[in-house]
C-alpha cells in the first residue's frame, strides 16, 4: 500500500511541474505569467495575448495569409487552422435542373378521338367542336416542330450552316375568337377540353381588366391565374389555355369623350400577350407591388380563346348583308335575315371591326367561328344525353332514397319550350327543374312506400301532378 501511494505522489509531482515548464512559443512567458496557453499541437502553445494580436495583425492587412498558411502546413501535426476565413470557399454543389416538359405525337390526340371525347358531354355544335379540336391539336404541333427545331440548333451550333438543307418552318399561333349567344356553352366547351386534354386553364373574365394604373385587375392578371392553377410551375404553365370570356365587353366604346380605360385600352395592352412575350407576372396576387415575387412567364405557346356573346352583332350583320337591298326584280327583301337563326355564322372581321374590336387585336386571333342557337331539339338532347345530363343528377340523387325518377317525352319538350321563352340558353334548363322539383324532394322523404316517380306535361304546364307510383306496382 505505501508504494503505490509513493507512486501517485511522484506521478503528480512530475505532472505539475510539465505544468511549470510550458511557454508560450511565441512570447516564451511561462504560463504561470500569461494565464492559460491555447495548445495547438503537442509542442506548440500560444498565449491569450500573442493571439489577440495575430488576429488583429491579419485583420489590418499586415500578413500574408497564403505564405501563412504554407508555412504552417509544414508544422508536424497540425492539419487545419482557420485563422482568418480568408480561405475561397468550397464549391457549391449545382442544383438538379429539372427537365423540361417535352411533348411528342404520342402524347396529343387526332382532332376525331378529340371531337368524341366532346360529344360525350357537349351537345350539338359539331362545326365548333371540329374547329376548336383541330385548333388545338396544330397547336401542339406548333409546340412540338419548335421544340425540334431547338435541338436542331443545339446540334449545328458553331457549324456553317449548309445552303442546300432547307431551314425549319416557323409555325405561327392560332389563337381563336368564340362568339356566340349567352347559353350556348361556349364556356362549358372550354372547360370540357382543358379537362379531357389535362393541360392548365385558366378562366378568366374581361370585364374586370383595366389598363395599368387604374382600379380593376391588370394585363397581366391573366397569366397570373393561368401559373396559379399550374401550382407556380412556368414550365408546365407556358403550355396552357387561356380562356378570356366576355371579351366583347372591352370593344371600343362609341361617342364617348372620355379615357376608355376597359376598353380600347385593354385590347392594345393584350396584344403582347396574344402575340407571345415574356412578362413578369405576380405570384399569388393579381397585381404587382412590392411584397408580392413575381415570375418571368413566356406566353409564346400558351394558347387564347376568346369568347363572347357580342350582342347586337346580328344587326351589323343584317345591315351588310341588306346593302344589295334595292327597288327591282333582284332586289332582297329586308326582313330576309330577320328570323335566321345562324345569323351568326355569316360574321366577318368586318363586322366586329363596326362593334369596337381594333384591327390589331382581331390579327391575333386568326380561328373565328359561332356557336348555333339552341333550338328546341337541342334543349331536349342537352337534358339526358350527356355524360352528367341534369336529368341523370337529379335520378341519382334519387336513387339514394330508393325512388326511380322518370321523365315522359312531352315533359321534356315543355321543357325546353319554358328554356326558350326565356331566352338564357341551357342557363334556364337547369332553374326550371329546381322550380317543379322542389316539391317532389321535399316530400319524398316523408313516404317510404313512394317507389316511383313520372315526371308529366301537365305537371310541368301547372295543369296536372306527377305520377306517383308504389313500390311493388
Amino acid at each position: 500500500m505505501t508504494d503505490n501511494f509513493d507512486n501517485k505522489d511522484k506521478n503528480e509531482i512530475r505532472d505539475t511541474e510539465k505544468k511549470k515548464d510550458r511557454y508560450c512559443s511565441i512570447c516564451h512567458r511561462p504560463e504561470s505569467v500569461t494565464g492559460p496557453l491555447v495548445t495547438l499541437t503537442s509542442d506548440m502553445c500560444v498565449c491569450n495575448d500573442c493571439m489577440h494580436k495575430a488576429v488583429d495583425y491579419m485583420n489590418n492587412g499586415g500578413l500574408d495569409y497564403s505564405s501563412l498558411l504554407q508555412g504552417l502546413s509544414n508544422i508536424p501535426g497540425l492539419s487545419f487552422l482557420n485563422l482568418g476565413g480568408n480561405q475561397a470557399p468550397a464549391p457549391k454543389k449545382k442544383k438538379e435542373e429539372q427537365p423540361e416538359i417535352r411533348f411528342s405525337m404520342k402524347d396529343i390526340q387526332p382532332p376525331h378521338k378529340i371531337k368524341t371525347m366532346l360529344d360525350r358531354y357537349v351537345v350539338g355544335q359539331e362545326r365548333a367542336k371540329r374547329i376548336i379540336s383541330v385548333g388545338v391539336y396544330n397547336h401542339y404541333k406548333r409546340i412540338i416542330a419548335e421544340q425540334r427545331a431547338e435541338e436542331r440548333a443545339k446540334k449545328e451550333a458553331g457549324k456553317i450552316p449548309d445552303p442546300n438543307v432547307p431551314m425549319p418552318v416557323e409555325i405561327q399561333k392560332s389563337n381563336m375568337l368564340m362568339i356566340g349567344p349567352t347559353g350556348s356553352g361556349k364556356t362549358y366547351l372550354v372547360q370540357t377540353l382543358a379537362r379531357l386534354l389535362d393541360v392548365p386553364l385558366a378562366i378568366t373574365d374581361a370585364t374586370s381588366l383595366t389598363e395599368a394604373g387604374y382600379i380593376g385587375d391588370d394585363i397581366e392578371s391573366v397569366v397570373s391565374k393561368l401559373l396559379a392553377n399550374a401550382d407556380n410551375d412556368v414550365e408546365r404553365a407556358e403550355h396552357g389555355i387561356i380562356f378570356i370570356d366576355e371579351i366583347d365587353k372591352i370593344a371600343k366604346k362609341r361617342n364617348t369623350n372620355q379615357r376608355d380605360v376597359s376598353g380600347e385600352a385593354v385590347q392594345q395592352g393584350m396584344l403582347k400577350l396574344l402575340e407571345g412575350a415574356e412578362i413578369e407576372v405576380p405570384v399569388g396576387a393579381s397585381s404587382k407591388n412590392a411584397m408580392v415575387p413575381l415570375k418571368r412567364v413566356n406566353t409564346k405557346n400558351i394558347l387564347f380563346i376568346c369568347g363572347g356573346a357580342f350582342p347586337d352583332l346580328e344587326t351589323i350583320i343584317k345591315e351588310r348583308l341588306n346593302k344589295r337591298s334595292s327597288i327591282g326584280f333582284q332586289a332582297d327583301l329586308k326582313d330576309k335575315y330577320d328570323k335566321d337563326p345562324d345569323i351568326l355564322q355569316k360574321v366577318t372581321v368586318e363586322d366586329l371591326r363596326k362593334f369596337g374590336m381594333i384591327p390589331e387585336f382581331l390579327g391575333r386571333l386568326p380561328i373565328i367561328f359561332s356557336l348555333q342557337s339552341l333550338s328546341e331539339d337541342m334543349l331536349v338532347r342537352i337534358l339526358h344525353e350527356p355524360q352528367n345530363a341534369i336529368l341523370r343528377q337529379y335520378e341519382a340523387l334519387l336513387e339514394l332514397d330508393e325512388v326511380k325518377l322518370e321523365f315522359e317525352d312531352e315533359a321534356l319538350r315543355a321543357i325546353a319550350r319554358k328554356a326558350l321563352e326565356r331566352d338564357t340558353g341551357a342557363r334556364a334548363l337547369r332553374s326550371i327543374i329546381e322550380e317543379f322539383m322542389m316539391d317532389i324532394m321535399y316530400e319524398i322523404p316523408k313516404d317510404d312506400s313512394i317507389g316511383r316517380v313520372i315526371i308529366t306535361k301537365e305537371y310541368i304546364e301547372h295543369t296536372g301532378g306527377p305520377k306517383i307510383m308504389l313500390r311493388g306496382q
